[in-house]
C-alpha cells in the first residue's frame, strides 16, 4: 500500500463534501453540511488566508480522504482549551472512502503525515489531536501511530482525549 499527500485544491471540494456526508465520517466530523458551506469553510485555507493546511490522502493512486494540520497557537480558543504551548501542531483526518476504513490506512497515514509534513517544519516540536473518547477506532489509530494520551477534556459538550506525539 502506498500513501501520499497532495494539497487540497478548490477542485477537490465537491469530493470533500461527499466524504463529509458519509455516515461513518459525519458521526465524528461535524463540519459544514452543504457544498456552499464546505467551500466557505475550506477555500480560505486553499487560498492562503486561513493558517490551516489541508491535504488529500492518496492511497494506491486513489483519493481516499483528507488530513489537516495547523499550529494550535493560531487558534486561540482551541489553544486555551488544550493548553499545549508553542510549537505544537494539531492534526485531524478522515478516511472518506468507506471500503478503506478498518484496514490500517489511518494509522499509516498519521505516521507518514507527522514525519513528512508536520515535522518538516523545524519549529514544530510536537503534534496533538483531540479525539472523542467514544471514537475507539480513531483512538487506536493514533496510538498505533505513536500518539500518547495526555489528558481528557470536554469540547462541544463531548468528552475528548488529547493525544500527543513528540518530534
Amino acid at each position: 500500500m502506498t500513501i501520499s499527500f497532495r494539497p487540497l485544491v478548490a477542485g477537490d471540494l465537491a469530493q470533500l463534501h461527499e466524504w463529509l456526508e458519509q455516515p461513518h465520517v459525519r458521526r465524528w466530523w461535524r463540519d459544514p453540511s452543504t457544498y456552499d458551506d464546505v467551500v466557505a469553510h475550506y477555500l480560505p485555507s486553499i487560498e492562503g488566508s486561513d493558517p490551516s493546511d489541508h491535504y488529500v490522502i492518496v492511497v494506491d493512486g486513489r483519493d481516499a480522504g483528507m488530513i489537516e494540520t495547523y499550529l494550535v497557537s493560531d487558534y486561540p480558543e482551541y489553544d486555551e482549551l488544550v493548553q499545549v504551548g508553542e510549537g505544537v501542531a494539531g492534526v485531524d483526518l478522515l478516511i472518506g472512502e468507506h471500503d478503506l476504513i478498518g484496514r490500517g490506512i489511518g494509522t499509516e497515514t498519521l505516521r507518514r503525515f507527522a514525519d513528512e509534513i508536520v515535522f518538516a517544519r523545524p519549529q514544530t516540536k510536537a503534534c496533538v489531536a483531540g479525539v472523542e473518547i467514544e471514537n475507539a477506532a480513531s483512538l487506536r489509530a493514533f496510538a498505533k501511530a505513536g500518539f500518547e494520551p495526555v489528558r481528557e477534556y470536554e469540547e462541544e459538550g463531548k468528552p475528548h482525549r488529547l493525544l500527543r506525539r513528540e518530534r
